[in-house]
């Protein structure tokens, strides 16, 4: 039996995650928690096979968890699931050490298959994911996109600038000081040669990291 652990903050996605896995003979639902204070305290009073993780949740990033995840429990796999495209993160929580990425909108399609796999030592990697690996992979270092330059933090600050939050909205969402967000967006337009909020949704939508709405 595959022990699977839900990290999301959204109780109806919990709740529809459950309802998936409960159809699976393989498959039990072990456990719920909404944050990442909760995610580790979980890891330590239970054992899991996999951990289906959000990859927004309040408190520590999606990301900053992975890592943190893998140096306590490697041999825990962690399955992304995400509002964002491919193209915007998985790349990122791969190389934090997750074993797989899933985009939400068709995550019923792909989810048990998913886990099965990674549940048994593999990856779970979409077409568009191994694209984008094997582009990274031959890409030589000047012709790197200066959004892949940002750290992970300033690239998840960078996304949500994009996507139209204010700094006192980023700082809720991710438990932050605005203090620190405005240092990060500081950085941000100092490593990307920007001078104002709007070059960086110009340059969010020239790339196809956020839609146009």
């Amino acid at each position: 039996m595959i022990r699977v652990l839900i990290a999301d903050d959204h109780p109806l996605v919990r709740q529809g995650l459950k309802y998936l896995l409960s159809s699976c003979a393989d498959i039990e639902f072990s456990g719920e928690v909404a944050n990442g204070a909760e995610l580790i305290a979980a890891m330590r009073e239970n054992s899991y096979d996999v951990v289906l993780l959000d990859l927004y949740m309040p408190g520590r990033n999606g990301i900053e968890l992975i890592k943190q995840m893998k140096s306590e429990y490697p041999n825990v796999p962690i399955i992304v699931l995400s509002t964002h495209k491919e193209d915007m993160f998985a790349l990122r929580t791969l190389k934090a050490g997750a074993s797989g990425y899933l985009c939400k909108d068709y995550a019923g399609a792909n989810l048990v298959d998913a886990i099965r796999k990674v549940s048994s030592g593999g990856c779970f990697i979409s077409p568009a994911v191994s694209e984008l690996m094997a582009k990274d992979l031959h890409s030589p270092i000047k012709d790197l996109t200066p959004h892949s330059l940002l750290s992970d933090r300033e690239y998840q600050i960078f996304m949500l600038i994009a996507s139209g939050l204010g700094p006192s909205e980023i700082a809720d969402k991710l438990n932050l000081s605005v203090k620190t967000v405005s240092t990060h967006k500081t950085r941000i337009k100092d490593k990307m040669k920007f001078s104002n909020t709007s070059e960086i949704v110009r340059y969010a939508l020239k790339h196809g990291l956020i839609e146009q709405e």
